[in-house]
């Protein structure tokens, strides 16, 4: 017997299924990594640092205070290791609005 027989005897045509299986499984999980990795398709760097810059993202809500000036909230600067003097960039969205519609 040889080692990858297990004592059952398949038929040819089940035999080369199984490799072809085998063989489309390997190639799929070497172009997931090289997706991932970035060494398929140029040096784009792959998915993997963007989807880690996506875990150091915050959502919140602040009010705009003199100048134009927002804040930061004391949590999501620590869960962000944000100090002073760092750069961040910020997507804003207004949500609601404090002034009547007869101002403009």
């Amino acid at each position: 017997m040889s080692e990858d027989d297990d004592g059952l005897s398949l038929p040819p045509m089940f035999k080369a299924f199984q490799q072809a299986t085998e063989s489309a499984t390997r190639s799929q999980q070497e172009l997931l990594q090289q997706l991932l990795t970035g060494t398929a398709g140029g040096d784009r760097g792959g998915l993997a640092p963007q989807l880690g810059s996506m875990s150091q993202m915050a959502m919140f809500k602040t009010r705009v205070q003199s100048g134009g000036r927002i804040s930061i909230p004391d949590a999501e600067r620590e869960a962000l290791d944000i100090q002073e003097g760092d750069i961040v960039q910020t997507v804003v969205i207004p949500v609601k609005r404090n002034r009547s519609d007869s101002d403009e």
